[in-house]
């Protein structure tokens, strides 16, 4: 985590524990996503995931596969697999599902009759980007970085219809971003 951050200041702290970055980050985009879909309404939600439901056993071999290549990763590139980074790979998933339920579905579903689909993606994205630097502190390259990103997934969602598999690669490109916990990521004393 905190080779994204920006530098210390006087007026906020690093994130150095994965209960920080619970709070901050996950609490926060996780409101969001539950604020847009009881707003909106679960159809559109139920309407993404249809391949979810209809063929349950591919995404859950899928997320086997990928938490076993992680540590897999972790396990080559001599990176520590502490008692958090069971936690952490769970976090990933979460914060890869409601943050794709919140900036790839909702978001801009809300945005589209106010600017149409082009400018909603946009503004959706940039407005992801937007929260990762006050959330996490990450420095504004990363977010930049990270709105890019989440028109590419925008983009992979309009043309697949699929959710589920648009929250897969967010999962990983989460994990290759920030593979170890925070407490794993921090410098020892």
């Amino acid at each position: 985590m905190g080779r994204l951050q920006r530098d210390h200041d006087d007026q906020a702290s690093r994130l150095t524990t994965f209960v920080q970055v619970l709070t901050r980050h996950g609490a926060f985009m996780g409101s969001v996503a539950l604020i847009l879909i009881l707003a909106m309404g679960a159809s559109t939600l139920l309407q993404s995931l249809a391949s979810l439901v209809h063929q349950p056993g591919h995404y859950v071999l899928a997320i086997v596969v990928m938490v076993a290549a992680f540590f897999g990763y972790l396990r080559v590139r001599g990176l520590a697999t502490g008692r958090y980074q069971s936690w952490w790979i769970v976090y990933l998933l979460y914060i890869s599902v409601v943050e794709e339920i919140a900036f790839r579905l909702y978001l801009p579903d809300f945005l589209n009759p106010l600017m149409g689909a082009s400018a909603a993606i946009i503004v959706s994205n940039a407005l992801f980007g937007a929260i990762h630097y006050f959330t996490l502190r990450w420095k504004l390259g990363h977010c930049v970085f990270a709105a890019l990103g989440g028109i590419g997934l925008s983009r992979l969602l309009e043309s697949s219809g699929d959710l589920m598999l648009v929250i897969l690669v967010h999962f990983i490109a989460t994990f290759l971003n920030t593979p170890r916990s925070p407490e794993a990521a921090a410098p020892q004393a």
